[in-house]
């Protein structure tokens, strides 16, 4: 029986100009996640890893603590849908990274300013009426993401490891925990916004079809730090 075990990468750059790298704090949370790996993994998982500069850095810096001469097998259907163009295509003053960050930061409650927004945005995407105005529709990505997931569970159902690692985003985690648990858009959406930046979402395969064990596990970092708790 395979556990599977989801991972957001650590704190990306945002409001930089390339979102797409960790910040500082994004790579000490890959290093601790990587000494966390180390203790409950008892054995060489199998590897998969987004394609983004992100996923690629989170597993990197994460695998050198644990295991450093793994095999790491990307895949770019593990992305994450453009972000950057959805919050554009709501407003577009949004264009541009920068603007979003100094609107933010000028906020009485920053968080929930950014967690309206993208609400809103989300909102717009995920409607039937504006699917041509982006470049991957939000039924291309769910099916992207439910393909990646059924891809996945049939490769380990002929190899059966004892674990395997998917380093990828919290839209991509949220889209599969909202096919496994049947959830409805609004309330799948409501995951990506509170999966913290390197946190660990458990399933375990069956057959060939995934049950979740666990969900947005972030005591880790926690115990080690609270100022190491992100989500955006």
């Amino acid at each position: 029986m395979t556990t599977i075990y989801f991972i957001r990468h650590g704190q990306a750059s945002f409001g930089a100009e390339s979102y797409d790298k960790l910040s500082p704090k994004g790579e000490i949370q890959a290093k601790i996640l990587g000494e966390y790996l180390h203790k409950i993994l008892k054995e060489e998982p199998y590897i998969v890893a987004g394609s983004m500069h992100r996923h690629q850095q989170t597993a990197t810096i994460s695998l050198n603590e644990c295991f450093p001469h793994a095999k790491i097998h990307t895949n770019s259907a593990w992305n994450e849908f453009n972000h950057q163009q959805v919050f554009a295509k709501y407003d577009e003053l949004f264009a541009q990274p920068q603007v979003l960050k100094k609107l933010v930061s000028q906020q009485d409650d920053p968080y929930q300013y950014l967690s309206d927004t993208f609400a809103h945005a989300i909102e717009r995407w995920t409607s039937n009426e504006y699917s041509d105005e982006y470049d991957e529709s939000w039924p291309q990505f769910k099916l992207r993401v439910e393909n990646a997931l059924q891809n996945l569970c049939d490769e380990l159902t002929k190899i059966k490891p004892r674990y395997a690692v998917v380093y990828t985003s919290g839209g991509v985690i949220s889209v599969l925990a909202g096919k496994v648990l049947e959830l409805d858009i609004p309330k799948t959406f409501s995951l990506t916004w509170a999966i913290a930046n390197a946190s660990l979402t458990t399933c375990r395969l069956i057959h060939d079809e995934p049950q979740i064990l666990s969900l947005n596990e972030h005591h880790y970092l926690k115990v080690e730090d609270p100022e190491l708790l992100t989500w955006i």
